[in-house]
């Protein structure tokens, strides 16, 4: 990268002069003429998945490999909140584990360790409501709460720049609210705060300018209300499922109402705290499931006890398609059952393999691919990819993908078997909203099929749905 590059301190410049100054960034997938940001001024950048956002983030971040840009201004205590800073986190605690060598589970680095000492620490626990998690360790977080801790890490740490990669994701609406609390608050405290959004409708009210990125440019940017009153509605895409899906016939027609799933009585818990109590949840096939809560409230904890992946479902009253768990089955038997799409599935996705090879695995199951497949599977896969718009990054590996297209790659993957049981976490985190749209219109087609029996976490309420048969509330239960 050829630059003039400036890294300004706090106080290094006049009021008026931008904090932040890009122009003539060029590189694969992006051209900026010109963007600045002076003090003062709360800027929202919002882009669909592949719009050159991601690029624009990384640029940021510290990484110009690929690059070039004939003039940058950048904070020397810009700190950037991203999907990418969370999974690097979390393989480092992945690294760490100590759990084999040791008589019980190592919870790894406690979630107080990562915080500094800058400004009124325990007013900003408070504020982001994570003082009941200061002991936990890090990898046993919610996706909700790790975000809310990498920002108040990097505040902690004495940031007075921050930029903030899709703050709502993950977050329960009260959460969401408190986020917009406390970025005003930090604001009028003098600190500079950048967001970026994929869904239009997380625009928040208290931010003063808005820029849309497309094809890899700042189509329109200003001040927030002009670019909103320029900016089209946006319609969902046109589904896809009955013209192309071909590994799922004679699947479909009258429900048995087989009972999928049965817990009495269920309990989740993490060393002495406990997650949940007296849950009673039945679901039988064709009912459809929406499970809401507040972050923390154990609803990502029931659908691992349910896939098998917390070892609670051994101590609950659990049975699973007709059968008890702790009884002798096999889990790989049953989770052949099952399609899976989860944060925890997400940040477990470290491992080497193409786009194309991913979802090729989610016929058998395992995280990355190491067995034989047919020419049918391949060729259902990159039917997959297509639908999804991912044709041309087939052969891309995984890794290299942005946070929305590795959550598209594990839909397809989730989704390529049309098994009995879809347990999906958050699944359109990361998603703009014409790709939000198309999943859950594909979901409807699914539910009126009777291919799928659906369980849906989310905390995002234009993701309510009229296929949903029971709403499970499961604070209810805390």
């Amino acid at each position: 990268m050829s630059a003039e590059i400036h890294a300004k301190s706090k106080g290094a410049s006049e009021s008026s002069a931008p904090w932040l100054e890009v122009r003539g960034l060029n590189g694969k997938g992006i051209s900026i003429d010109s963007f600045t940001v002076k003090p003062g001024e709360l800027w929202c950048l919002w882009g669909k998945n592949r719009s050159g956002l991601d690029l624009l983030i990384r640029f940021l971040a510290g990484d110009r490999k690929g690059f070039s840009c004939r003039a940058l201004t950048v904070p020397a205590d810009l700190a950037v909140v991203s999907f990418s800073s969370q999974q690097q986190l979390f393989e480092e605690e992945v690294r760490k584990d100590d759990t084999d060598y040791l008589d019980k589970i190592d919870p790894g680095t406690p979630a107080v360790d990562f915080l500094g000492t800058s400004g009124n620490r325990e007013e900003l626990v408070r504020l982001f409501r994570l003082g009941h998690v200061l002991d936990v360790g890090y990898r046993q977080l919610s996706s909700g709460e790790s975000r809310k801790l990498l920002l108040l890490r990097a505040i902690t740490h004495g940031a007075q720049h921050i930029l903030v990669q899709n703050p709502y994701d993950g977050l329960d609406v009260e959460s969401c609210a408190e986020f917009d609390r406390i970025a005003t608050g930090l604001h009028a405290q003098g600190l500079e705060l950048i967001i970026t959004l994929t869904s239009r409708g997380d625009i928040p009210a208290w931010c003063t300018h808005l820029a849309r990125v497309q094809e890899g440019r700042l189509v329109r940017h200003g001040e927030r209300s002009q670019v909103l009153a320029e900016i089209p509605s946006e319609a969902a895409v046109k589904q896809w499922f009955e013209e192309n899906n071909t590994l799922s016939s004679g699947k479909g027609g009258p429900l048995n109402r087989e009972i999928l799933v049965s817990l009495k009585n269920g309990r989740a818990h993490y060393g002495a705290k406990v997650i949940f109590s007296g849950l009673d949840f039945v679901v039988a096939e064709g009912e459809h499931t929406l499970i809401t809560g507040p972050n923390g409230a154990g609803k990502s904890t029931l659908l691992a006890i349910i896939s098998g992946d917390h070892p609670d479902c051994y101590s609950n009253d659990l049975c699973l398609f007709g059968i008890r768990r702790g009884s002798g089955e096999s889990i790989w038997e049953l989770k052949r059952q099952m399609g899976i799409v989860s944060p925890e599935l997400h940040r477990s996705h470290y491992v080497s393999g193409s786009t194309l090879q991913i979802v090729i695995a989610g016929f058998f199951d395992s995280i990355g691919l190491y067995r034989k497949y047919t020419d049918a599977q391949a060729r259902q896969a990159r039917l997959w990819l297509q639908r999804l718009g991912l044709a041309d990054r087939e052969k891309t590996p995984f890794r290299q993908l942005t946070f929305g297209e590795q959550r598209l790659t594990l839909i397809a993957r989730a989704l390529i078997k049309m098994p009995k049981l879809l347990l999906l976490d958050e699944p359109t985190q990361g998603l703009d909203d014409s790709h939000r749209d198309s999943l859950l219109e594909f979901l409807a087609h699914v539910a009126s099929a009777g291919l799928s029996t659906i369980l849906y976490v989310s905390h995002r309420q234009d993701e309510y749905r009229d296929f949903f048969r029971q709403h499970l509330k499961i604070d209810a239960y805390n």
